[in-house]
């Protein structure tokens, strides 16, 4: 008799546990729900967490889902932690919650019609730029508006214009922020309160989400933070350094949410956007034009060059010939441009080996990298077919002329790898 009331028990935690896994995703069932300690006792269901952290969590984030499968077998919950005493709170109850951010302002604020004008916008940059301003003048709605490009090109720009346009109550956090806050919350079982804090908002606006890559807890919690916002009818607005499929550290699921809005990419600072930024700065036109055309294509980097430039006049009292800038941002300036140098840059940015793209390599990254400089080279300069061949592996005329046809064919239908091109000309030009 206690062997089958022994099976008994066990069958239940199994159906339990079978009952569980259906009404959740296996990735967040593996990590959180399987490793804890299953026990019935005097009509509860008892939970184990390994640590409090865990205990926090899953208290928190799968509250409904264990408390629902709980009454279906007739029992209550209690999420306990291994070694002690502790319980995790499955609802707030009467315990009110204060949650205040470490350094935050959101206050309910008037939109400012200029918020826009210090973002130097050149055509390829046109369509983000018009859907962030109809976003921020509340036009339409991109939940989530997911901006995208390399440092220094202004997605933090564009961010910071959506806040400063944007009426209503705007929360902007950067991504190690939100990893802060959340720990935070959770550490101080404050949880409940940064969730309504992250909530009570018309614009969500999160900078440099890539910052959230290998936390699984704070990738689920945001998750669900823009998926409740979508469904309020909310704008959210996210940055990152590159598309949402190609975010390291995400699962699939939750690169999916962030593609299922607007996304728009932002292409680096273009050498006529680097000469207004320059002029802006009260850098003269000559001036500007030379350093434009031997400075890399970084929006910090430029704005670094003119504060330099400006506080020299301040401090010196007069103006800055090309002699002077040549002199004063020696360490800035590129030398000339030599064709192998431009395709060894191609080779840093594309990750793959100059000796491979040179050599006689011809695995299908390599290949397509190596056809992508050619046409890059026949676009960017004024080398001939066979001068491309020759800095490219020595390769023949014929080669060049294919490598280049089938470049243009795979730009009619890959907007990234378009995208990439037109940044790599940017870049040796």
């Amino acid at each position: 008799m206690m062997q089958a009331a022994a099976m008994k028990a066990m069958t239940n935690l199994d159906d339990i546990k079978g009952a569980i896994a259906a009404k959740m995703d296996s990735a967040s069932f593996t990590s959180w729900i399987s490793p804890l300690q299953f026990d019935v006792c005097d009509g509860v269901l008892v939970l184990t967490a390994q640590n409090q952290f865990s205990a926090d969590y899953i208290g928190s984030v799968h509250k409904s889902v264990l408390t629902d499968v709980a009454c279906q077998f007739g029992l209550e919950l209690n999420i306990t932690v291994r070694g002690g005493v502790a319980t995790a709170t499955i609802a707030n109850d009467n315990n009110v919650q204060s949650y205040t951010p470490a350094t935050q302002n959101v206050a309910p604020r008037a939109a400012e019609s200029n918020a826009f004008d210090a973002f130097v916008c050149c055509d390829e940059n046109a369509f983000v730029l018009t859907a962030c301003k109809k976003l921020a003048a509340g036009a339409v709605s991109f939940s989530p508006l997911f901006i995208y490009g390399p440092a220094g090109c202004g997605k933090s720009l564009l961010a910071d214009a959506i806040e400063n346009a944007t009426g209503g109550r705007v929360i902007k956090m950067s991504g190690g922020q939100f990893v802060s806050e959340f720990t935070r919350s959770l550490h101080d079982r404050t949880i409940f309160a940064f969730k309504d804090y992250c909530r009570n908002c018309d614009t969500f606006i999160l900078d440099d989400i890539q910052a959230l890559a290998g936390k699984r807890a704070t990738c689920e919690e945001f998750a669900q933070l823009v998926m409740d916002l979508r469904a309020a009818g909310k704008n959210v607005v996210l940055t990152a350094n590159v598309a949402p499929g190609n975010l390291t550290g995400f699962d699939r699921r939750i690169q999916s949410l962030l593609a299922s809005g607007l996304v728009a990419d932002v292409v680096a600072p273009t050498t006529h956007v680097k000469r207004v930024m320059l002029m802006r700065a009260g850098v003269a036109s000559d001036v500007a034009d030379a350093i434009a055309a031997r400075t890399a294509c970084d929006g910090h980097l430029i704005g670094g060059v003119a504060m330099k430039i400006k506080t020299y006049t301040e401090l010196m009292g007069t103006s800055v010939t090309m002699d002077v800038a040549q002199h004063l941002l020696a360490d800035t300036l590129q030398k000339a441009k030599t064709p192998i140098a431009m395709v060894r840059h191609m080779c840093e940015k594309l990750g793959v080996s100059y000796d491979a793209v040179c050599g006689k390599g011809r695995s299908r990254a390599v290949v397509l990298a190596r056809q992508m400089m050619m046409s890059v080279l026949k676009m960017a300069t004024d080398m001939s077919l066979t001068e491309i061949g020759r800095v490219c592996g020595d390769r023949d005329h014929a080669t060049v002329v294919y490598a280049i046809a089938q470049i243009e064919k795979l730009k009619k239908t890959d907007l990234v790898l378009s995208a990439q091109i037109n940044q790599l000309i940017a870049d040796c030009r």
